[in-house]
């Protein structure tokens, strides 16, 4: 099971921290993806770790961060210098670490419940 927080209100410019937490499993065998659904729209993929890669999507490099926390077995996406557009819920996924990083949703195999972030003035 994957439980996403730090979701909330900010103002553009700001910053949040979402973190995806796993029980039943280690996220180290684990690759990890951030996907958003803003509402209207598809679910895109945002950001993702492996063992030995990480991919962000276009619009957000350079203002996001994902990282991993063995210890408290969370991966973790800093999210600054946030926009209106960044506004969705967001929803992080798993997939076993050898089997890639997809950036299609179709392939995760567990899923957390999302968290809404939303930025606006």
């Amino acid at each position: 099971q994957l439980v996403e927080s730090g979701g909330g209100l900010v103002q553009p410019g700001g910053s949040l921290r979402l973190s995806c937490a796993a029980s039943g499993f280690t996220l180290d065998y684990f690759a990890i993806g951030w996907f958003r659904q803003a509402p209207g729209k598809e679910r895109e993929f945002v950001a993702g770790i492996k063992s030995d890669n990480i991919h962000y999507r276009t619009s957000v490099k350079g203002r996001f961060t994902i990282d991993r926390d063995s210890g408290k077995n969370t991966v973790d996406l800093q999210m600054n210098s946030l926009k209106p557009e960044d506004t969705a819920v967001y929803y992080c996924a798993a997939i076993p670490d050898e089997m890639g990083l997809p950036l299609s949703e179709r392939f995760y195999d567990y899923w957390g419940q999302g968290t809404q972030v939303t930025v606006s003035s």
